[in-house]
């Protein structure tokens, strides 16, 4: 074989030892775009060679694949005990860990056989999701562990990173429709679209309190009362638990509750109230611990702990209340970390912040880029006896018995598994988000027969949330802050709705500014820029203010110069403060919060279609000052009807 064939096969090799989804789609098919170049430059007499060479490495790989699967069907017949006492120390480390995909790749994953995965690097459709899972799973069930992955994000308003996906409202527009039953039928629907993907973990739903607007994840919260939260998210999860998911409520214990200006300083990022300092005593938890009772009653087989503090101690290392989830709950499930989290806890080496965090009770650790440093570091102390192994065999055993329980270990391809759908995006599915949304709005204030919008109105709609699917749908969507971009495929927007629903109920849809003075109404579209966790975290909460869209201020005082009719739409993932003088010229007020891809669910509405339904589902405060007292603009429960 002369040195070129040799080179080439060199090459061919490398990049079938390197073919992985940890950059996205892309770097699947520029691996594979590059093998055709590689064998295109061959020559006959080569190719044959090649053909040959490579047909022995097919055979050979065949074997292996061959004897992976068997070890699976061997696994199949085991007791989860019985699979952990099969595994060496190190492959019990690596089913306790979630590296992020974009940290690793497929050949890490065969020779390491990690126990779940997490997180994108760009947006893929459902079919290059299934595609990038599928080279990781078929890598770790040839591992010589053979145990395959679940790979887990964060559906908490839909399939999250997938693109043509539905987005449903955020949790707190879901709080304010408080529909028990629709929010079932949401859960299977995420469930539906995620299975499409082939991820079927699920880091949901959020069983925060919402406390004090100013906290960056408010929107994440059903709202305020804890007995809508039980009830709301029961009803999710139990459709995503018939759907066919692994289901994580989130986040253990309290952390909606945490005091303003006790967020969390690390990794350079000093935050306000995120991750910060829950004050409580042992009888108000008790109420925050029966949401999580619920929870495991109705099946949720994984908990993910809190960024946050209790009472001055950091939950990941809080043995006590950790505890409580086995001694007093009575959950037999996973104990999952969440991102890096356990680096924040208070000893001084990260050897010692796992050795802790695993004695407190932990089981899988969420250490997307320090996967290997954390593995080294908890066989050593193993073998140092800072961590009995016995606590590793429990650990371990949870973990492959709830992957067992998920079909994983009999189809750990996916060869079996059912979908309602074909596609995410399915009309099904859009009509059941856009009914969400109709349920969620909540009418504010409407005077002088503002609402609904008459037959033979013509509109002018404007403001920046009009055309902005970003905004509308709010953080994880597509990606963690925000969508890349301000279109999302598949998504109606606010202005998309009533173009749709312009013919049906004979509405005049204008958007050219020098047509505007035609308008009959002026439909004012305001809102929020898009943000996750502590990015959301602020100190005014006004309209206008820091986290208010760009344009906001400006298109109010347009409005107010046309002198017509003005119907106010919030889009917001929280109550804002808005502008009280301003507030007087508009005729209407409408909350949308975050609507997800389906707004026309507020043309229905606004149009008459349906009648307002949802209420507030927390206090409204018209001042920072009231928060945390009684005072308050809108009372938790407010909504208005066309009736009255």
């Amino acid at each position: 074989m002369n040195k070129k064939l040799i080179s080439m096969l060199a090459a061919v090799t490398l990049l079938v030892s390197m073919t992985s989804c940890g950059s996205g789609s892309s770097s699947c098919s520029s691996s594979k775009a590059e093998m055709t170049a590689v064998t295109e430059s061959l020559t006959s007499e080569e190719t044959a060679a090649s053909t040959e060479t490579t047909t022995a490495a097919s055979t050979q790989a065949t074997e292996a694949s061959t004897a992976s699967v068997n070890k699976c069907k061997d696994y199949a017949s085991m007791t989860p005990e019985q699979i952990t006492a099969s595994l060496t120390l190190e492959q019990k480390v690596s089913q306790m860990l979630q590296p992020a995909v974009y940290k690793l790749e497929t050949r890490e994953m065969q020779t390491a056989d990690y126990g779940s995965m997490l997180s994108l690097t760009d947006p893929l459709t459902s079919k290059e999701w299934r595609e990038c899972i599928d080279s990781y799973q078929k890598a770790a069930v040839e591992s010589e562990a053979g145990l395959p992955i679940i790979y887990g994000q964060d559906d908490v308003h839909g399939v999250y990173g997938c693109v043509n996906g539905v987005v449903f409202p955020h949790q707190i527009g879901m709080g304010a429709a408080n529909d028990p039953e629709l929010l079932y039928q949401v859960g299977l629907a995420t469930a539906d679209e995620s299975k499409l993907c082939h991820v079927l973990l699920t880091f949901s739903p959020c069983l925060a309190q919402s406390a004090d607007p100013r906290w960056g994840r408010t929107y994440e919260s059903y709202g305020s009362d804890l007995e809508i939260i039980k009830s709301l998210s029961t009803s999710f999860t139990k459709g995503l638990l018939d759907g066919g998911l692994v289901v994580c409520p989130k986040h253990y214990i309290a952390e909606g509750n945490v005091e303003y200006g006790s967020g969390e300083d690390s990794k350079k990022i000093d935050r306000l109230i995120d991750r910060g300092d829950t004050k409580m005593s042992d009888e108000e938890l008790e109420k925050h611990l029966e949401l999580y009772k619920a929870q495991i009653e109705a099946g949720a087989q994984v908990i993910m702990i809190s960024h946050s503090a209790l009472n001055g101690v950091k939950m990941h290392e809080n043995k006590e209340y950790i505890q409580l989830l086995r001694t007093k709950l009575g959950f037999e499930g996973v104990i999952l970390s969440d991102w890096e989290s356990i680096q924040n806890t208070s000893p001084a080496t990260y050897h010692d912040q796992l050795v802790k965090s695993i004695n407190a009770g932990i089981d899988m650790l969420m250490e997307p880029e320090t996967f290997i440093e954390a593995k080294n570091e908890i066989i050593a102390a193993v073998n140092a006896g800072e961590i009995e192994q016995s606590r590793i065999d429990d650990a371990v055993t949870r973990i492959i018995r709830m992957k067992k329980d998920a079909g994983l270990i009999d189809d750990p391809l996916f060869e079996k598994l059912d979908t309602k759908q074909t596609e995410t995006g399915s009309d099904e599915y859009r009509a059941l988000a856009e009914k969400l949304v109709e349920e969620s709005l909540v009418l504010l204030k409407n005077e002088n027969g503002a609402l609904p919008l008459k037959s033979g109105t013509s509109i002018f709609i404007t403001g920046p949330a009009a055309d902005n699917a970003q905004a509308q749908c709010g953080g994880w969507t597509l990606n963690w802050n925000s969508s890349p971009d301000k279109n999302i495929k598949g998504a109606t927007t606010f202005i998309d709705g009533f173009r749709k629903y312009a013919e049906k109920y004979g509405i005049n849809v204008i958007i050219d500014k020098n047509k505007a003075s035609e308008a009959d109404v002026v439909l004012l579209a305001l809102g929020e820029e898009s943000y996750a966790e502590w990015n959301g975290d602020t100190e005014d909460m006004e309209l206008c203010g820091e986290l208010g869209l760009e344009g906001n201020a400006k298109a109010i005082s347009e409005a107010k110069e046309l002198g017509k009719p003005t119907v106010a739409c919030i889009i917001a993932g929280r109550q804002v403060i808005l502008p009280e003088e301003d507030m007087k010229n508009w005729d209407s007020i409408v909350m949308c919060y975050l609507p997800g891809t389906e707004a026309g669910g507020i043309a229905n509405v606004l149009c008459g279609g349906s009648d307002f339904r949802g209420k507030l589902p927390s206090p409204w405060y018209s001042s920072v000052s009231q928060i945390g007292t009684n005072d308050c603009w809108l009372e938790k429960g407010y909504g208005l009807t066309y009736g009255a």
